[in-house]
């Protein structure tokens, strides 16, 4: 049960780190803007390039991708009908919100626990996949066309496929892929820059936490419970169907469960941040449901997979 608890440890750690150095503004006041635009245009690209370019070829395109793939468009929808149709919420406001009910943190939270629940780190390979060549290029398109005002299909698509996050997600596929081994000299570099990405967007959310209490009055406390609770219930139950229907083996039902019970990946903070879209709806609901997918994720391991949890 310790082994489980390890990833959410280390994140917990590096977020109360970056809170505390919010609250004697260490940084000066401009920290989270430039913390944010490091990870943004920086760190994310070459994190997403070295953890593309590693995964194995035959997992990424398993059948655990379109079962992740249908769980998260129905939770997208679920919540943007809800908030579109009902509450009137803008599109940069609903697609955040969406966002933040069906996009899982694969990467610093799935990698460990992946590795901790299932027996592999390699698991959420395909999530990953899914979320940065198909629903980070339409979001990014998305927010775009709402921050430049541009209206016309050719620059919005141009801006898009050298936003540096996409660029980097599509050269890690390519070489994943293509087989190329990159020598140690070209890719350990790569590595290096890579893996301060995860440490520097766990503090800068610490940070954005400092200044503002979590379900403070911000106005859309039901767009937070909403895809808090999409996030933490609905989608794992929909994972959990659909893998059934798709006559996925135990296991493979046990690795999507728990993928489709992940925490809201923290890349929706930060493009919340990029955009100034929704920050309070995205920054709240990852801290809500990292903190609420512990006993769910608990609880999905010991039904689906008993024996797993050492």
């Amino acid at each position: 049960m310790l082994d489980v608890l390890t990833g959410f440890v280390v994140v917990g750690v590096a977020i109360v780190v970056g809170f505390i150095i919010g609250r004697i503004d260490l940084l000066g006041p401009h920290a989270r803007h430039v913390l944010g635009r490091l990870t943004f245009f920086v760190l994310s690209p070459f994190l997403l390039f070295v953890v593309l370019a590693q995964a194995d070829v035959a997992l990424l395109f398993s059948g655990l991708l379109p079962v992740s793939a249908i769980a998260a468009i129905v939770i997208f929808v679920i919540f943007a009908v809800i908030a579109r149709f009902v509450w009137r919420r803008d599109v940069g406001e609903t697609l955040i919100g969406a966002l933040s009910a069906g996009q899982v943190n694969s990467n610093n939270i799935g990698i460990p626990l992946s590795l901790y629940l299932l027996g592999s780190a390699a698991y959420p390979a395909p999530v990953i996949l899914l979320q940065l060549l198909l629903f980070t290029p339409i979001s990014m398109a998305i927010f775009e066309a709402l921050t430049s005002g541009q209206r016309k299909l050719g620059p919005i698509l141009r801006r898009t496929f050298t936003n540096p996050i996409v660029l980097g997600s599509i050269l890690g596929v390519l070489v994943s892929v293509s087989g190329v081994d990159l020598p140690a000299i070209v890719f350990e570099p790569l590595s290096l820059i890579a893996d301060a990405c995860v440490a520097v967007l766990l503090i800068t959310y610490g940070i954005s936490l400092s200044t503002q209490r979590v379900l403070g009055a911000s106005g859309r406390r039901r767009d937070i419970f909403l895809a808090s609770g999409l996030k933490l219930f609905v989608m794992p139950a929909v994972a959990w169907g659909t893998a059934l229907l798709f006559g996925l083996s135990s296991h493979e039902v046990l690795i999507v469960t728990v993928l489709a019970a992940l925490p809201t990946a923290q890349n929706v903070f930060n493009y919340a941040q990029r955009f100034d879209i929704g920050e309070t709806i995205a920054r709240d609901t990852v801290f809500l449901t990292t903190v609420g997918c512990v006993p769910i994720l608990i609880a999905i391991t010991m039904i689906l997979g008993p024996g797993v949890i050492t």
